[in-house]
């Protein structure tokens, strides 16, 4: 057994187990994932993707047929309508489950008989990065686990968190209104169990090395079933410690070292990728020296760009963008406007103001959207995030409300959303230009549901084949901004980036390939009023000859100004 490997992995689990035989723990971790006993590390510092790489976001049931399994329809619509603008897919969790749509997982290791077979999500990682969730902090109440629990018996007894009530609990960071601990009768009499998220997602006790060996297990078989991306669900709430905020616990960053260490080691093209629904600061620890997460959600990007546009004024974006570091290389950020849940504002602190934050609120009131909340205190509630579908999120400003932009609005965020450092991801209903499904809120009670529309395929494909269709506009502009994307190698996730300052009503950014051979500027319009940028101000070379991408047009006089009509893109490119 590879012997560097064992200490390298030994050290890490010192500082989570300090009371354990850390190398017998490190050779059964070792054990678990079969790797080979000459195992080599990976090249350091080494990128997994390239300008090519685009995700899609989707349930296993986002799109669904009469009479076929929807795993199986998911598959034909990719075949028949993406194939040549994925190259990954991330199937949310699609495991028996009892609640949260997949987030409360009953069995990891089992396919949801109602989505299909595991035998059609290995057909498609066939075919596409695959991503899974690994819904690693906690699972459901009604799983194998927690019935040993409540019965007494291992594997379970020991696998989850437990606390009293009497502890100090009072600094505990909290993304939910629902009680902390909740009493469950177990054989042994009353004990209160550590839920994060809700009664029915009990948190898991990683203090417990048996808990740790049990995932190691799960990546594993996930890997012999061709998922390559791992999400690490919640895991800056894995580690907890009574008196402490039970968030970002060193603990918990060495655990993710130590998986990744694993995962490396048995596929060199595997990644991790960690959900940190939390402040910039916070979410940028993730990466880690480079040896966490390969790739962290770009969090602030969405309340800060729906904002942008709402308002006419890209202040924030641009001081958030000038701040934030170039990822290292082997690392880089996800970048997306949309997701399954809502648009968080936590990832806003400090970059909106209090007021900005509630103008924007009230603003997606306004627009249809739902607000849930986060516990701060036993007497305050804060809004944690604005529950809305992308498409209806960008119907109008603040000022004015509802107008006839809204297509246009939408197709601004994700030019820039395709042009910014990092991988793009792309929500299936943000794709398909899906409006808030009241219908889906009424039916769940959740208004997470507002933005996870189930499409019957007969019915899309009729949309999107409909010119007149708002669906079709959106969904054939993105693939056509997406293949332009894909050949440019400007916009690698790695390439580098500079803040351009052509006013508040401009927003945009200069990204050069590694190799320095292409420039791209990127200047959009974030008004609902014409403007003008005079080409010097964008410091163009006179000597090289500059394009418009997406409107496939020259440059002829460099000395003149572009005028961009409302919410209008241009990705100038010197070759």
């Amino acid at each position: 057994m590879a012997e560097d490997l064992v200490a390298k992995l030994s050290g890490m689990l010192d500082i989570v187990y300090p009371a354990v035989d850390t190398t017998f723990l490190a050779k059964q971790l070792i054990e678990t994932m079969r790797l080979a006993e000459d195992a080599e590390s990976p090249p350091a510092h080494r990128n997994n993707w390239d300008e090519g790489d685009i995700i899609l976001i989707t349930y296993a049931d986002s799109v669904t047929c009469k009479d076929e399994k929807p795993l199986v329809t998911l598959d034909r619509f990719l075949e028949e309508e993406l194939r040549d603008s994925l190259t990954g897919v991330h199937i949310l969790p699609f495991f028996p489950y009892s609640s949260d749509d997949g987030f409360s997982v009953i069995d990891y290791l089992a396919v949801n008989e109602s989505h299909g077979t595991w035998e059609d999500i290995e057909r498609i990682g066939a075919k596409y990065r695959l991503m899974s969730d690994l819904v690693i902090n906690h699972c459901s109440a009604r799983s194998r686990w927690f019935d040993n629990f409540k019965k007494r018996v291992e594997p379970g007894k020991s696998y989850f968190y437990e606390a009293s009530p009497e502890d100090d609990l009072s600094e505990v960071v909290r993304p939910r209104t629902s009680p902390l601990l909740s009493a469950v009768q177990t054989e042994d009499g009353v004990r209160h169990v550590w839920c994060t998220f809700s009664e029915d997602q009990v948190d898991l006790n990683f203090a417990n090395p048996q808990v740790l060996k049990e995932f190691v297990s799960i990546i594993r078989f996930y890997l012999d079933r061709g998922i390559t991306i791992f999400r690490l669900d919640a895991v800056a709430f894995i580690w907890k410690e009574p008196g402490t905020p039970c968030i970002h616990l060193q603990p918990a960053h060495e655990l993710i070292k130590a998986m990744r260490l694993l995962i490396e080691h048995a596929n060199r093209d595997a990644i991790i990728v960690t959900e940190t629904n939390v402040p910039i600061r916070e979410n940028l620890t993730y990466f880690g020296n480079a040896n966490e997460a390969h790739v962290i959600y770009n969090f602030s990007l969405p309340p800060l760009l729906v904002h942008t546009l709402i308002s006419g004024n890209c202040r924030h974006l641009k001081t958030w963008l000038m701040s934030m570091p170039p990822a290292q290389m082997g690392t880089t950020y996800l970048n997306f406007i949309s997701s399954h849940d809502g648009i968080g504002l936590r990832p806003a602190d400090g970059l909106l103001s209090e007021e900005d934050k509630l103008r924007l609120i009230n603003t997606m009131e306004r627009f249809g959207g739902k607000v849930s909340y986060r516990r701060i205190s036993e007497q305050a509630d804060q809004p944690y995030e604005m529950n809305i579908a992308l498409y209806d999120a960008l119907k109008g400003t603040i000022e004015h409300g509802p107008d006839a932009l809204q297509l246009q609005r939408f197709i601004c965020a994700h030019a820039i959303m395709l042009g910014l450092e990092g991988i793009p991801a792309f929500n299936i209903p943000s794709f398909l230009g899906t409006e808030n499904d009241y219908e889906r809120v009424k039916h769940t009670g959740r208004f997470r549901s507002i933005n996870r529309s189930q499409w019957d395929i007969e019915k899309l494909q009729s949309e999107l084949s409909d010119p007149l269709s708002h669906h079709h506009k959106v969904f054939h502009e993105l693939k056509r901004l997406i293949a332009i994307r894909k050949q440019q190698p400007a916009f690698h996730p790695n390439a580098t980036q500079f803040t351009l300052h052509l006013g508040l009503e401009i927003f945009g950014f200069w990204r050069q390939s590694m190799g320095r051979e292409q420039s791209i500027f990127c200047v959009h319009n974030i008004s609902d009023k014409v403007q003008q940028v005079s080409l010097t101000s964008i410091n163009l070379i006179e000597t090289d000859h500059w394009r418009d991408l997406i409107a496939d047009t020259s440059l002829d006089d460099l000395s003149g100004t572009l005028t961009l009509k409302p919410y209008q893109s241009v990705w100038l490119a010197n070759s």
